[in-house]
Order: C-alpha cells, then sequence, then structure tokens
C-alpha cells in the first residue's frame, strides 16, 4: 500500500497548487504523511455527512471539491461543524485533500467532466489559461453538440443527466431557440458572463447565477440571442469526482497501488425541496 505522501504526490501532477486562485485553498487539510492509504473517497463537500460516509467505509482519504477551511479560523473545538469535522478525521486517522480551483482549470477539469456528463464535445476553454502553451487547461469550456437541440431539450437532458436535486434546471430564455454551441462551468459562473459573450455560443450552462448580472446579461443585445440554464452547484461539480475517481484508478493501476476508490453519491446539496409556484411555466 502507498504512504499518504506517495498518493498526494500523484494528485499533485494532476491538479498543482501553485495553479489554483490566490483567494483559494487547496491541498491536504490533515494526514500523517506515513499513513498507508487503501481505500478513497472522492465527493464534493467535506461536510459531517461526507466524513461519517468515509468512516463507515473504512476509507484512509478523503478527497473533495470544496475546501474545508476557506478563511482563517482560531478554532477546531468539536462543537463548531467543522471542528467536529477535522475531529472525526483524525479520531478516525483519515486525510484530508482538496483540489477546488487548480482541479478547475486542469485539463481535463471539472468543466469537462460537466460538459462529458451531458454529451457536449469540448472545443476549447472559456477562459483559457494563459501559462498553458497548448490551450487547454482554463476555466469553462466551449462546446458543441453533436446536432442542434432546442433550449428546452438541452435543459431537459441536464435535468436527466445530472444528478437529481430540488432546483433541477432554471431556464431564461427562449425555450424553442436552437442551440448548436453550448458554454459550460462548474460551479458558480455569472462572472464569466463576458467570456460568455465573446465565445458567440447559444446557450451558457451553469450554476448560482444571480437576478441582477442574469437581468443584465439577457437584456444586451448587443449579441447574439444567448439563453441561460442554471443548475444546482453541487450538481455541476459532482461528475469531476467520476472523473477524478477514474484517473486515480489509472495511477494506482500503473503503480501496483490497489487502491480502493470510490465515490460518494450522497446528495449535499443544501437545498431540499422544490414547490414551484401556481401556474408558474414550465
Amino acid at each position: 500500500m502507498p504512504r499518504l505522501s506517495e498518493v498526494i504526490a500523484a494528485l499533485e501532477n494532476l491538479w498543482p497548487a501553485e495553479r489554483a486562485e490566490s483567494w483559494d485553498a487547496v491541498g491536504t487539510v490533515a494526514g500523517d504523511p506515513d499513513q498507508e492509504v487503501s481505500r478513497v473517497l472522492f465527493a464534493v463537500d467535506p461536510v459531517q455527512e461526507i466524513v461519517d460516509e468515509a468512516v463507515k467505509l473504512g476509507a484512509d482519504l478523503l478527497i473533495t471539491h470544496h475546501p474545508l477551511y476557506l478563511r482563517g479560523t482560531t478554532t477546531v473545538a468539536a462543537h463548531t461543524f467543522k471542528g467536529r469535522v477535522v475531529h472525526t478525521l483524525i479520531k478516525h486517522d483519515i486525510a484530508l485533500h482538496v483540489a477546488h480551483t487548480n482541479a478547475d482549470t486542469a485539463d481535463p477539469g471539472v468543466s469537462d467532466a460537466l460538459a462529458g456528463a451531458l454529451g457536449l464535445r469540448v472545443v476549447r476553454p472559456l477562459v483559457p489559461d494563459p501559462t498553458d502553451p497548448e490551450g487547454r487547461r482554463g476555466l469553462g469550456r466551449v462546446c458543441e453538440l453533436d446536432h442542434p437541440v432546442t433550449v428546452g431539450e438541452l435543459a431537459a437532458r441536464a435535468a436527466a443527466r445530472l444528478p437529481a436535486t430540488a432546483q433541477g434546471i432554471r431556464v431564461a430564455g427562449d425555450a424553442e431557440a436552437t442551440v448548436c454551441t453550448v458554454a459550460v462551468s462548474g460551479g458558480s459562473g455569472d462572472s464569466l458572463f463576458d467570456h460568455v459573450r465573446a465565445a458567440g455560443v447559444d446557450a451558457f450552462l451553469t450554476a448560482d447565477l444571480r437576478h441582477h448580472p442574469a437581468s443584465e446579461f439577457l437584456a444586451d443585445r448587443a449579441h447574439r440571442p444567448l439563453a441561460l440554464l442554471d443548475a444546482a452547484h453541487w450538481a455541476t461539480e459532482w461528475p469531476w469526482c467520476e472523473l477524478a475517481a477514474t484517473q486515480l484508478d489509472e495511477i494506482s493501476d500503473r503503480h501496483g497501488w490497489d487502491l480502493r476508490v470510490h465515490v460518494s453519491r450522497t446528495v449535499t446539496d443544501p437545498w431540499t425541496s422544490h414547490s414551484p409556484s401556481p401556474g408558474a411555466p414550465n
């Protein structure tokens, strides 16, 4: 069995910490570099429910997309939510490693996994990483469909292929408009609107779209009509867990580690139910 330090070194090759945004908090949060690793669990959120799942599974390493501590803290007391997570990890010898914005921009990364789940063909990054001479890394992806569909059909495809959440898929724009090209970005994406306009796509699928940015984006008629598809944040990033697990499986086979790699299917999206307004449009 490999030591944690060996597995982390392999993960750093996939998602180098130096490629994370300056505000981000990635890397190893807990764990002894010399401990042995035989079972790994991937998840989006390092919340107590996921940590308890790792304990039940007998995992030695939990890898999440979202950081546990994004800002500084002065306590890991067990009566606090995040402190309890830390205590549970340490008590059960479970390491925690985070790949966040360094996984967003990776090749392949979070948005590649999202595009793959939707059956889209990736053409290029939406926001290329200027340090990548091959032009493959970066935020978001510009994609093509194998054949045109309507906005409504694309929304239905996303609802069927992404993990089920209370939100489902919200649509802004003409549901009957034709879509040939799509920009996608896992996680919160309304900061990328200028890049979406410049890409000249027919639709943009992302998460966490806010009222004012979305309204202003749709009101801008200087560009071709665009549709917005807003999915749950967790749902747009979960496909990366399966992609990352496959990557670690390949590394394990190459090194003869015989790791047992799992993906959590626990829904940690915070929204748990949805009551549509009477008479609301479909």
